[in-house]
C-alpha cells in the first residue's frame, strides 16, 4: 500500500483521546448506525442503496446542550435492484433526520449499543424528472436521443417506446438555492436539477470521456467501449467549493484508453473542474493516480470526493469485500486525500480527444498526476470491534458492508478543537433484501442475506479547510 507520508493517526481508545496537530488527524471511529435492509420509501419501493451519494442539509446540523448533534442527510440511492437486469427506477433523493451521540471510550459496545450512536429516520422523498416532466428511468441506455434544446445527446433505453433519461445517479451537490446537482455513470454526464427534482441543465465532458463503440456514441453499460468512460465507471465522484462556483467530478477509474478495465492498468483516473458560476465551462483537468492492493497491483477505485481547499480532497477509494460480496475479508477501505496543486492542468489539450494520458496504465511523460495519501482506514479492527462491528468472518448483521460509496462533513463545533470535523460515510447495501419491492413488484434478493444500509462517522482533523467553510 502507499506509505502515509504527512499524515496523522490518533485513535480513541488510545492515549491522549484529543490533540493538536497542523496536519490532518484521523482521531478513530465515533459512532455508528443503520437502516434496516427491508425499509420502504414513500412511493413503496425499497430504501435501498441509499450510501451511493450522500450531504448535510444546509443548515441543518446543531448541537444540543447534552452533548448530542443533530440534522439531516440527504441520501441519494443509485439506478435501483438491478442483478438480472436493469429496472425503470425513478432517480430519488431522500432525506433522513439523525441524532448523533459520539462515543470516545475505549471499552468496546454492543451492536445495540452502537448503534444508538446515531440514530436514523426516513423522512420524505424527492423523484428527479426530465424534460417535459418526464420521470427518468434506471434501465439501460441503449439508444441515444440527439442533441436538441440546448441539451447534449443523451442516454435513453428506446428512442420509440422508453424515450426518457437513463440515470445510474452517483454523486450529489446541494447548492444553496435548493437545486442540486447529480453525477452518473451512464453518460458520464453532471445534471443541473431544480428543488422539485425537475431537469435544469446538462454538462458533457469533453469527448475522452464518452463512451463510443464502432466510432459511434453509446452509453450502455452491458458492453465495453472503444474509448471514453469503462462501463460503471462513470463520475462516481462529486464535490463542490463552498461558494458553490466550482464543481468537481472524478471519474471512478481510468478511461478506456488510459487503461481499461483491467485491474493493474486502470488507476489513473480523471478529475473535471467546472466553473458553475453561470455556464458551465470546464477550467481544469488533472489524473489522479488511484492506490492499488501490494501483491497482485490491483485498482481500488474510488467512489466518492470531497473537497477540502480547492487543492487537497477527500476521496473514497475500497474494493468490494465485505457484506454483499462473497467475500468477507476487505483489504482496503479508506477516506484518503489527494492533492493537485502541484499537478499537471491537462485541459484544453490533446487529452480531451483522441490521445491517451495513460495509454497501457503509463503515464505519460510530460503529465504530473496528483498526490495521493491514505487517510481513514474503514477497516481498522480496534476501531470496528468499539462499535460491535468486524471485517472478515461471519456474513452476518455485524458485517461491515462491501460498498462504502459517500462522503460528508460537519464542524464538531468544538472550540479547543475548531480544525475537528465528523467525517459521515454511507454504503451502498445494493438494495439487498429478503423483503424488497421494486417498482410495484416484490422481489427477494439472489444474495440469500438482508444488507442494512450502514452508516459510519470519524472524528478528524483537518487544518487546511478554512475555518467556517463547513458547519
Amino acid at each position: 500500500m502507499l506509505a502515509t507520508v504527512g499524515l496523522s493517526i490518533l485513535l480513541f481508545g488510545s492515549s491522549p483521546a484529543l490533540s493538536r496537530s497542523t496536519d490532518p488527524v484521523n482521531k478513530g471511529l465515533v459512532a455508528f448506525g443503520y437502516i434496516p435492509a427491508n425499509a420502504r420509501d414513500s412511493t413503496g419501493d425499497t430504501l435501498g442503496g441509499i450510501g451511493s451519494a450522500i450531504a448535510l442539509k444546509a443548515g441543518s446540523f446543531a448541537k444540543a446542550k447534552n452533548g448530542t448533534f443533530k440534522g439531516t442527510l440527504v441520501v441519494q440511492p443509485d439506478r435501483g435492484y438491478n442483478v438480472d437486469e436493469t429496472v425503470d427506477y425513478q432517480g430519488r433523493q431522500h432525506y433522513v433526520n439523525f441524532v448523533l451521540k459520539p462515543y470516545y471510550g475505549s471499552a468496546p459496545l454492543s451492536f445495540a449499543d452502537a448503534a444508538k450512536t446515531l440514530q436514523l429516520l426516513y423522512k420524505k422523498t424527492i423523484l428527479y424528472k426530465e424534460r417535459k416532466g418526464k420521470a427518468t428511468t434506471g434501465l439501460d441506455p441503449v439508444s441515444v436521443r440527439p442533441a436538441s434544446g440546448g441539451d447534449p445527446i443523451l442516454p435513453i433505453p428506446n428512442v420509440k417506446t422508453k424515450n426518457q433519461v437513463s440515470l445510474d445517479c452517483e454523486g450529489l451537490v446541494l447548492n444553496r438555492d435548493g437545486s442540486f446537482w447529480v453525477s452518473d455513470e451512464y453518460g458520464p454526464y453532471i445534471y443541473h436539477f431544480s428543488e422539485k427534482g425537475s431537469l435544469v441543465d446538462v454538462i458533457q465532458p469533453p469527448p475522452a470521456a464518452i463512451p463510443r463503440i464502432g466510432g459511434a456514441v453509446n452509453f450502455t453499460s452491458e458492453v465495453d467501449p472503444d474509448s471514453g468512460r469503462a462501463p460503471n465507471q462513470g463520475f462516481e465522484g462529486l464535490t463542490v467549493s463552498p461558494d458553490g462556483h466550482k464543481l468537481y467530478a472524478m471519474l471512478q477509474s481510468s478511461t478506456m484508453q488510459d487503461g481499461g478495465t483491467d485491474d493493474t492498468t486502470s488507476r489513473h483516473t480523471r478529475l473535471f473542474v467546472y466553473d458553475v458560476k453561470r455556464v458551465p465551462k470546464l477550467i481544469g483537468e488533472y489524473v489522479v493516480p488511484l492506490p492499488q492492493t501490494a501483491k497482485k497491483q490491483k485498482t481500488l477505485a474510488q467512489s466518492d470526493i470531497h473537497y477540502l481547499d480547492g487543492h487537497k480532497f477527500l476521496v473514497l477509494s475500497r474494493d468490494g469485500h465485505g457484506n454483499g460480496d462473497d467475500e468477507s475479508q476487505s483489504d482496503y477501505k479508506s477516506v484518503d486525500i489527494f492533492d493537485i496543486s502541484g499537478a499537471t492542468d491537462i485541459h484544453g489539450t490533446q487529452y480531451d480527444n483522441s490521445t491517451a494520458v495513460s495509454p497501457g496504465g503509463v503515464l505519460a511523460a510530460n503529465v504530473v498526476p496528483a498526490t495521493y495519501t491514505p487517510f481513514v482506514s474503514l477497516i481498522d479492527s480496534s476501531q470496528l470491534g468499539r462499535m460491535g462491528l468486524h471485517n472478515g468472518g461471519d456474513f452476518d448483521q455485524q458485517l461491515i458492508a462491501g460498498k462504502w460509496e459517500g462522503t460528508a462533513l460537519a464542524s464538531c463545533q468544538d472550540p479547543k478543537y475548531p480544525d475537528d470535523y465528523f467525517l459521515f460515510v454511507g454504503a451502498d447495501n445494493d438494495f439487498n433484501t429478503l423483503d424488497g419491492t421494486m417498482v410495484g413488484q416484490p422481489y427477494s434478493t439472489s444474495y440469500g442475506k438482508d444488507v442494512d444500509n450502514q452508516f459510519l462517522v470519524y472524528r478528524v482533523t483537518l487544518p487546511m479547510v478554512p475555518r467556517g467553510s463547513i458547519h
